[in-house]
């Protein structure tokens, strides 16, 4: 019989994303599970400047700290409003690639099932931005439970 004790839900604050969260929220109830909810933030990209057009003052840190703090927030505010208060949450926020961050901490937490969304992109969209469920797909040590973007009937 499947059993999913530790259930993972990486979301990016979209309406699908939410909705995947509420299947995961769902699981976790129905199997008496721990719910992991992942976003994860892009790094910040550098851009290296042509010698002698002077010193640029942003440190890089301090924004993706600040940026950091702010995704947390979003966090709690998207938990609290799509998980029930009886499921036991794990709240993660990590900084990189996120198919490959998604995969990193299913392995770390041993997890028994991926929710992740769907966002229906296709065609150029989908080359130039790639698939982060497929990748996750692909890639994951535990089965993955895709929510399409668009609802069942």
């Amino acid at each position: 019989m499947l059993s999913f004790q530790k259930i993972l839900c990486p979301i990016d604050f979209s309406d699908p994303s939410y909705r995947a969260l509420a299947t995961a929220d769902e699981l976790a109830r129905r199997y008496n599970g721990e719910l992991h909810v992942l976003h994860v933030v892009p790094p910040v990209p550098l851009v290296e400047l042509p010698p002698g057009s002077g010193a640029v003052a942003f440190d890089v840190k301090q924004y993706e700290s600040k940026l950091l703090e702010s995704y947390r927030k979003s966090l709690d505010s998207a938990i609290e409003l799509h998980v029930k208060s009886d499921v036991h949450v794990e709240k993660h926020i990590d900084l990189g690639d996120p198919a490959h961050e998604i995969v990193v901490l299913a392995e770390k937490i041993h997890a028994d099932v991926i929710v992740i969304a769907t966002h229906g992109r296709t065609g150029l969209k989908r080359f130039l931005f790639g698939s982060v469920a497929e990748a996750v797909v692909r890639r994951s040590p535990c089965a993955v439970l895709t929510i399409p973007v668009h609802e069942h009937k």
